[in-house]
């Protein structure tokens, strides 16, 4: 008989689907690194660069060291989501993308089972590493640069979108306008989602961020965006 099912969304790299999920994630976390590990956001390592300048600027060589540590995490996320690439590797992992999708599951659920009482400097550097795996490996929006951890790039790039689109007229620069009002919306609601949960469920919710990239990993195809059809029913 015919397939009378609908079709199945598929998630590619680049696909505002996934850049939904994972800008939700980005939202989340920033939102339960504050809350939760006294006002910390381990997404963006700008702050941590600023501030091992302050405190070594005061002399405070102890405190300017802590900012270390998560720096070195993100390039280690970084240099891995650059390894994975390699060609004999990437072939052996069939989707590098997946397996850091994977990856970043297995930190954030680590992450979970850690005691409130543990130091906010080993929460910090999980979170910045897996932030700096979905930086590297998910920068692209459609045919876009973004960035799903941050949304300054973002915020720009929407701004600019605006004046093209409706001042402009340019129809394509209006596709992007929407593309990024959704990513950065999306960011939004993580970050809502990340300060009910945490304040009421405590470090144990970034469990709910796990599970967001669980459903990015079932959804997500390796192949460029398309919509699978699924199997015909005999």
């Amino acid at each position: 008989m015919k397939d009378k099912l609908g079709t199945i969304p598929s998630l590619s790299s680049n696909s505002v689907y996934l850049g939904v999920l994972l800008a939700g994630v980005g939202g989340f976390l920033d939102a339960y690194t504050f809350i939760s590990r006294d006002g910390v956001f381990a997404n963006a390592q700008t702050g941590n660069v600023v501030l091992l300048a302050i405190r070594a600027a005061n002399g405070e060589w102890h405190n300017a060291l802590l900012y270390i540590p998560p720096i070195l995490a993100f390039m280690l996320g970084v240099l891995i989501s650059e390894v994975v690439k390699i060609p004999h590797i990437r072939h052996a992992l069939h989707s590098y993308r997946r397996s850091i999708l994977i990856l970043e599951c297995i930190v954030l659920i680590i992450v979970g089972f850690l005691p409130k009482s543990i130091p906010n400097i080993v929460v910090t550097v999980c979170i910045s590493f897996v932030s700096s795996l979905q930086i590297s490996t998910f920068n692209k929006l459609d045919k876009w640069a973004y960035n799903s951890t941050m949304t300054t790039g973002n915020l720009r790039t929407l701004t600019q979108a605006a004046y093209l689109a409706f001042i402009k007229h340019d129809q394509e620069e209006k596709k992007r306008f929407n593309e990024f009002f959704v990513i950065i919306f999306s960011f939004i609601i993580g970050a809502l989602l990340g300060t009910f949960t945490t304040t009421h469920i405590g470090h144990r919710a970034i469990w709910i961020a796990s599970g967001i990239l669980v459903i990015a990993l079932i959804l997500y195809h390796k192949d460029r965006g398309y919509w699978r059809k699924p199997q015909m029913l005999k």
